[in-house]
């Protein structure tokens, strides 16, 4: 079994994922926009160049989303965060900074008891982010 995180964005997919991958590597496998498919009859005109499904692949490991049309989106993203953890605390404070520009901030990066650095925000997107650093193996309680 495979989970994967599909987010759903108001128009600006595009942008969001080629960000996503400028700053978290990996490798875009789809792009795929309404025009040409049959789903395109179900958009209005201005819509045909938007997202119908993106896939963003990193070390194995799918961020899928979409732009959803008109009348078929539940408003912004709000419920559901992307977890990110990283090795080293100086990766997870580089792509924190990174996908803050023009986030808010939830919790700022800092040391906690489960993470020695770990933040929270809601990028400029709209997609939530959990960015942490793995804890030292000598110091891990879990996994």
């Amino acid at each position: 079994m495979k989970l994967s995180p599909y987010l759903m964005f108001e128009g600006n997919c595009r942008e969001a994922f080629t960000a996503y991958q400028a700053i978290l590597g990996g490798r875009i496998e789809a792009m795929m926009d309404h025009r040409g498919t049959p789903a395109e009859a179900h958009v209005p005109p201005e819509w045909l160049d938007k997202i119908l499904h993106a896939c963003l692949v990193l070390d194995g490991q799918m961020l899928m989303a979409s732009d959803a049309p008109p009348g078929r989106s539940d408003g912004p993203m709000r419920s559901v965060s992307v977890s990110v953890n990283v090795p080293e605390v100086a990766e997870a404070e580089r792509i924190f900074a990174a996908l803050s520009e023009g986030a808010t901030i939830q919790m700022r990066m800092e040391e906690t008891f489960w993470s020695p650095r770990f933040g929270m925000l809601r990028d400029r997107f709209g997609t939530n982010w959990m960015i942490g650093a793995d804890m030292p193996a000598e110091k891990a309680n879990c996994g």
